[in-house]
């Protein structure tokens, strides 16, 4: 049986983490990031903070440190540095404190497949899969030798939608979306709980990265709104939460489908309908 961590109480658990782990935020100096370690510091778990925008991060931890009392640590980091992403890694590894990992961090770029060039795709794959993929195997271990914590990935739904046109981001999205997946799987009878969080066109900074102005598109969900509904999402243990999508049988049909062809795969021969030539 899965254990539930109860982030609402203070007793000591018998292993080293508490029942309110520290957390750490990577994209943290705004926007998703900031406003989810807003909202852990309200619910009294101590912050580590990560991002390159050390001036940010200080002004928010400086109000939370006031507000909520709880501590903060600032860690400055490209996580697309080697060195920077080694520091980050070594903390996760080695700070038994920290029991909850969002990994938020992440970039869009502008323009179509043809446009972009491969040096910015590159790195919009190291951000946004690669690097995730290296803090998530950092802390994973020391949370399931612990029998408890919890990792967020902030995917998106536009890694459920090929037809949007955003291909190489889409696909990184796509990936964050299959590796919860997958590591829920995995972790989830260790006590460990993965969480992906899909959201739609939402009030952030990335719109600038992709060359977009936010401010002339419609239908678009405030920060806030956004990681409060993930939080929902997350006190409830929901392996996937999206946001936006309001009838939530239209995702269980989808991965409902998903689960009813695994079986058809293991066929030693090709099916009917690839044995006839053209």
């Amino acid at each position: 049986m899965m254990m539930i961590m109860n982030i609402g109480s203070t007793t000591e658990k018998s292993n080293s983490m508490t029942q309110r782990p520290a957390v750490l935020i990577t994209g943290a100096s705004t926007g998703i990031g900031a406003t989810y370690a807003e909202r852990f510091a309200r619910r009294g778990h101590d912050l580590v903070l990560v991002a390159r925008n050390v001036a940010r991060m200080e002004a928010l931890a400086s109000r939370l440190r006031q507000e909520t009392g709880v501590v903060i640590d600032i860690v400055q980091a490209d996580l697309t540095q080697t060195s920077d992403l080694a520091r980050v890694e070594s903390r996760l590894r080695d700070d038994a404190r920290i029991g909850i990992l969002v990994n938020n961090a992440g970039t869009a770029i502008g323009g179509s497949f043809l446009e972009q060039g491969v040096d910015d795709m590159t790195r919009l794959v190291a951000l946004n899969a690669t690097v995730l993929v290296r803090l998530a195997s950092a802390i994973a271990p020391r949370l399931a030798t612990a029998g408890d914590g919890a990792i967020v990935n902030i995917s998106s739904v536009v890694g459920l939608i090929p037809e949007f046109g955003s291909t190489v981001y889409g696909a990184t999205k796509a990936f964050v979306l299959f590796l919860s997946q997958g590591l829920a799987h995995e972790l989830g009878p260790k006590g460990v709980y993965v969480q992906a969080v899909l959201p739609a066109a939402t009030r952030t900074e990335i719109w600038d990265h992709a060359g977009v102005d936010v401010n002339t598109m419609g239908n678009v969900m405030e920060v806030a709104d956004l990681v409060d509904a993930a939080l929902v999402g997350f006190d409830r243990r929901e392996p996937v939460t999206i946001p936006p999508l309001h009838d939530a049988s239209q995702w269980d049909a989808l991965d409902g489908a998903r689960k009813a062809i695994i079986g058809s795969f293991g066929n030693a021969q090709p099916a009917e309908r690839y044995r006839t030539p053209v």
